[in-house]
């Protein structure tokens, strides 16, 4: 059974650091896209982050320069350095993969893990 797992969130204080990380377990062929969502109470859940196979990179506006998404092929992980956080960035983050199975490709979720920015 295919499992994304993410580990990474707490608390942390305005203009601190967290590194969220999202690793792929299971039996599959490959993972295509890797991405990072994050929904906020009342709120919808957002793209935060993309990153492709071959590492081309998409940033939501409000995190670009402060947020790297990253991959490790060979570990099926995926990464969210975030840095200089601000009080609204706290929200649940999930991480969000197109995994191939065969031919066909499935959509799965992380169960996400909470981010809080507060002092």
């Amino acid at each position: 059974q295919v499992q994304l797992v993410e580990s990474g969130g707490g608390l942390v204080q305005p203009g601190g650091s967290l590194r969220l990380s999202c690793a792929a377990s299971g039996t599959f062929s490959s993972i295509n896209a890797m991405r990072w969502y994050r929904q906020a109470p009342g709120k919808e859940r957002d793209l935060v982050a993309a990153v492709t196979r071959s590492n081309i990179t998409v940033y939501a506006d409000s995190v670009k320069g402060r947020f790297t998404i990253s991959r490790d092929n060979a570990k099926d992980t995926v990464y969210l350095q975030m840095n200089r956080l601000k009080p609204e960035d706290t929200a649940v983050y999930y991480c969000n993969a197109g995994i191939r199975i065969g031919y066909p490709v499935y959509d799965y979720w992380g169960q996400g893990t909470q981010v809080t920015v507060s002092s």
